[in-house]
């Protein structure tokens, strides 16, 4: 990915730059002069490098804005000091005024502060014409390398939270990513009115798998039945592994009746087909569901939707297992029933 440099400063300063910064091969540059527009292209989309035309109304203040936003704070801003009066003046003073000059900049929010040479000096004075291009590109190439490092941390933070929200075994979204996930889900139906629901699964009789197998089967077991899941939901639902061999799927913009639909789909590709562990063993095992729907008195980070939901697995299993349980939905299709209000 090429890095980004927004020019704040005009068409005649950016002609100004070394060829190398307007090599297109390696950078992208978009050059703005209002610092209205330069702040709203900064929030949208953030540069990499922020070169800023010292001599331009607004420059100071952007670069005070920058240092104030916390969240942009990697963007590396490199003040260019092309004033003519000041560079006139530079001659004429102490190494005092040129670092108090320098100071000054830095304290304000640049990054780096750089003497640019206008053509009028450049022409008399080579040497420090190249020496300010020298400066400038290093100090560009400093910037460069603060990009890149970002770059790099925001991928290690993805692996990082991407590994901390997978459940290992089955390569699902763990409890952990439930419990980031269910309160955004809440809060999105209820800013847009939309229904939520939630379901419950347990595998019946698990722990007989263990023991008459061994728990490499089990795994196995589960290994198949969250694929088996995954291939059967549809692409609003999300699915979690709770915690053993209980399974929770978050169903957004989903009513009681298609809620319904979901959980008797679930409970019937579980059951009516066994389980190939391998070319030996086939193993038949059924589910359990209880499901609930989101209403205006749950909590907003979704344990009291979550523990209603598990109290009618339990009424589920203790009525014989294999079968959904809600007091929100009718029984209209085989193996659900409801709970009396």
């Amino acid at each position: 990915m090429k890095i980004s440099i927004l020019v704040f400063g005009s068409h005649n300063f950016l002609a100004t730059l070394p060829d190398q910064i307007l090599d297109a091969t390696d950078f992208n540059i978009e050059v703005i002069m209002d610092i209205n527009q330069a702040v709203s292209r900064i929030q949208i989309t953030p540069p990499d490098v922020i070169l800023v035309q010292a001599s331009l109304d607004g420059s100071m203040q952007l670069c005070n804005w920058l240092k104030s936003q916390t969240q942009l704070s990697w963007i590396y801003c490199i003040l260019v000091e092309d004033n003519p009066q000041l560079l006139a003046a530079r001659t004429k003073h102490s190494w005092d005024w040129e670092l108090d000059k320098t100071a000054t900049a830095l304290r304000q929010g640049a990054d780096a502060y750089i003497w640019h040479l206008p053509e009028t000096i450049r022409e008399s004075n080579f040497a420090g014409m190249r020496a300010s291009r020298c400066l400038l590109l290093a100090q560009l190439m400093v910037g460069v390398r603060k990009a890149q490092k970002y770059r790099d941390l925001l991928r290690t933070n993805d692996l990082l939270s991407t590994i901390a929200l997978a459940d290992t075994l089955t390569d699902m979204n763990n409890r952990r990513a439930l419990e980031w996930e269910l309160p955004r889900q809440i809060k999105k139906a209820r800013t847009h009115n939309t229904p939520l629901s939630l379901i419950i699964l347990d595998v019946d009789y698990f722990k007989q798998v263990n023991d008459t197998y061994g728990h490499l089967v089990g795994d196995r077991l589960l290994q198949l039945l969250c694929s088996r899941l995954r291939h059967n939901l549809r692409f609003q639902d999300t699915a979690f592994r709770y915690g053993g061999e209980e399974f929770v799927v978050v169903l957004a913009n989903t009513n009681s009746e298609e809620t319904l639909v979901v959980a008797d789909r679930l409970n019937r590709i579980v059951g009516e087909e066994p389980f190939t562990i391998n070319s030996k063993l086939t193993i038949n095992i059924t589910i359990s569901l209880g499901a609930a729907c989101l209403q205006s008195e749950d909590d907003d980070k979704g344990f009291t939707l979550l523990n209603r939901a598990d109290q009618y697995l339990l009424q589920a299993k203790a009525a014989g297992r294999n079968q959904v349980i809600g007091r929100d939905y009718l029984p209209s299709v085989s193996h659900l029933h409801a709970i009396p209000s």
